[in-house]
């Protein structure tokens, strides 16, 4: 049985986006529970503070087992921001890194991924 790709892209600093995201993941995991499911949410721009490792809403959702689905930020922003604050920011754990958000999208829909922006 052939998998269902599919990447959501958040690049804006709004939390409701990325709580939309994360919904959208699970509901794609319901929808198709006998099918495999590959999931990628690529962060990048401002909405990359949203994955900061602190106290909130979305940390624990991430944190507290979405369905399984790969989150990532752009290298590129978190290099503008530790430039911006001295130091590189401290991300979600459970946030993996890519070196460019913007790339990682287009290498994703050249293999076949389902591009969803919520």
């Amino acid at each position: 049985m052939e998998a269902v790709c599919v990447v959501l892209h958040v690049d804006a600093l709004e939390p409701r986006l990325l709580l939309m995201a994360l919904h959208n993941a699970a509901n794609l995991r319901k929808h198709y529970a006998e099918t495999p499911v590959e999931i990628e949410i690529v962060v990048n721009g401002p909405g990359v503070r949203l994955l900061r490792d602190e106290p909130g809403p979305l940390r624990d959702r991430i944190a507290g087992g979405v369905p399984p689905v790969r989150i990532v930020a752009c290298a590129n922003t978190l290099r503008v921001m530790a430039e911006e604050e001295g130091q590189p920011p401290a991300l979600i754990p459970e946030v993996g890194v890519v070196p460019s958000g913007i790339v990682r999208l287009v290498e994703l829909q050249r293999a076949g991924y389902a591009y969803v922006k919520p």
